[in-house]
């Protein structure tokens, strides 16, 4: 299984930036993230057939996470970034539901998300 992340960057707070992750399988899918000096923490999830979206609450109604499985990619739109956004994001994926509780056992490479102005 590989995953191929990409679209991080530098934006200012309040801007909007979209991750793209690019999967080798239709499994489930999730965003990760982890900031300077802090553990990783579930951001998004989303089932293999675009159903059973999750989102951390520090993220709701801000971030929206959606995939396209003709071209097996899945996004996460990030809007009204803040600087506590910032943070080294990840996707990842599983056969099994992503929770929060079971670490998935295939992970892309992370893309930095640097929020400031």
């Amino acid at each position: 299984v590989q995953l191929q992340a990409s679209g991080g960057g530098l934006v200012q707070p309040g801007g909007s930036l979209r991750l793209s992750c690019e999967a080798s399988v239709r499994y489930n899918m999730g965003w990760f993230r982890q900031a300077p000096g802090k553990e990783r923490e579930f951001v998004a999830s989303i089932g293999w057939n675009g159903g059973n979206i999750a989102c951390a609450d520090s993220v709701k109604g801000r971030f929206v996470i959606s995939r396209d499985n003709a071209k097996n990619t899945v996004f996460l739109q990030m809007s009204s970034l803040k600087p506590e956004d910032t943070a080294v994001y990840y996707c990842a994926a599983d056969w099994r539901p992503i929770i929060t509780t079971r670490v998935p056992p295939y992970w892309g490479q992370g893309t930095l998300v640097t929020v400031s102005s």
